[in-house]
């Protein structure tokens, strides 16, 4: 008896046109802004933030503030009302979105030009942590907001010859309230960085190509990276902070732009430069899905909380899809 067909892949549930520009960043918002319908936000190569309805399928507004230059990340601090954009202009904004509003509140200058995105940890309200690329072009800036004050600079020593951090995630271990931070390098490697001491815990070398995004899950310390190169490397952190390379999945064709864990911790969707938006079973990292519907490379990916799954293009489109419903 023949082995069934697996199924084809699905279509989106809907698709967002109308950024006429290739999508850099996205963003859902879930907080009292969204009124209980989650809204999507979108960077643009052009400098611009649009607001989407999930609901109306358009967007509501457009948000211009980092003069025609690139928005390469995207986040809502926990009150819903405030978003914070990074653009290729040297400038990270604070928007102010409370009662219609659309404005810009406070802006921190930035010192490199590079595409690595920004991270913040709240620490309780209002007061939280950011972590930029900073002006050497090897180090990482850490600021206390919204007083805009240096914590430190993470430099790494001379002779590690990382490059350029790539991305960065700040995070906090459930049983300290010491910051910690995840950053990619130009070199390929990952290293775990402890803010208050300034120095690194521990580093492993992930990929032969720049890290060009990962994404942590502190509850099974375990973490995913992708990089210019034909593989995710996944890796486990142990009780004494230290990194180790759990395996690696080869992929067909080079270049992962972003790779984010869905909110349940279920699955990951990677944003690939080959067109195609692939899913994953985050535990076994089971291939489950290749979504073939864009164009052009997918330069983004984002989960709502309900799972609902964002991808953002070069192509200019936007496509939602929804995919293993969460339970």
């Amino acid at each position: 008896m023949a082995a069934p067909c697996p199924l084809p892949p699905p279509d989106p549930q809907f698709v967002l046109r109308g950024t006429q520009s290739p999508v850099h960043a996205l963003h859902f918002c879930e907080g009292r802004q969204a009124q209980g319908h989650p809204l999507l936000f979108s960077g643009s190569q052009s400098g611009l933030v649009h607001i989407w309805s999930l609901q109306m399928r358009r967007a509501l507004t457009t948000l211009d503030g980092h003069g025609g230059q690139c928005v390469t990340w995207l986040q809502t601090l926990p009150q819903g009302h405030q978003l914070l954009s990074q653009g290729r202009d040297l400038k990270l904004c604070l928007w102010d979105l409370a009662e219609g509003r659309n404005a810009v509140v406070d802006s921190v200058p930035l010192e490199s030009v590079g595409f690595c995105r920004s991270s913040i940890l709240v620490q309780g309200q209002p007061r939280w942590m950011l972590a930029v690329p900073g002006k050497g072009s090897n180090e990482v800036q850490i600021l206390e907001m919204p007083s805009k004050t240096s914590v430190c600079t993470l430099k790494p020593e001379a002779d590690a010859k990382l490059g350029m951090p790539m991305c960065l995630r700040l995070w906090q271990a459930d049983c300290s309230p010491r910051p910690l931070l995840l950053a990619g390098y130009e070199d390929g490697s990952v290293a775990l960085w402890d803010v208050s001491e300034q120095k690194v815990c521990s580093r492993i070398a992930c990929h032969e190509e720049p890290v060009m995004d990962l994404d942590f899950d502190s509850q099974k310390a375990k973490g995913i990276s992708g990089s210019a190169g034909k593989a995710l490397a996944v890796w486990r952190l142990d009780g004494q902070q230290a990194l180790q390379v759990c395996g690696t999945h080869q992929l067909t064709n080079p270049g992962i732009a972003e790779v984010t864990i869905r909110p349940d911790r279920k699955i990951l969707a990677t944003a690939g430069w080959d067109h195609r938006i692939r899913v994953f079973h985050w535990r076994k990292m089971q291939p489950l899905a290749v979504l073939a519907f864009h164009s052009a490379a997918i330069q983004c990916v984002a989960f709502a909380a309900d799972g609902l799954l964002a991808a953002g293009s070069k192509d200019q489109r936007i496509s939602l899809w929804s995919l293993y419903p969460c339970a």
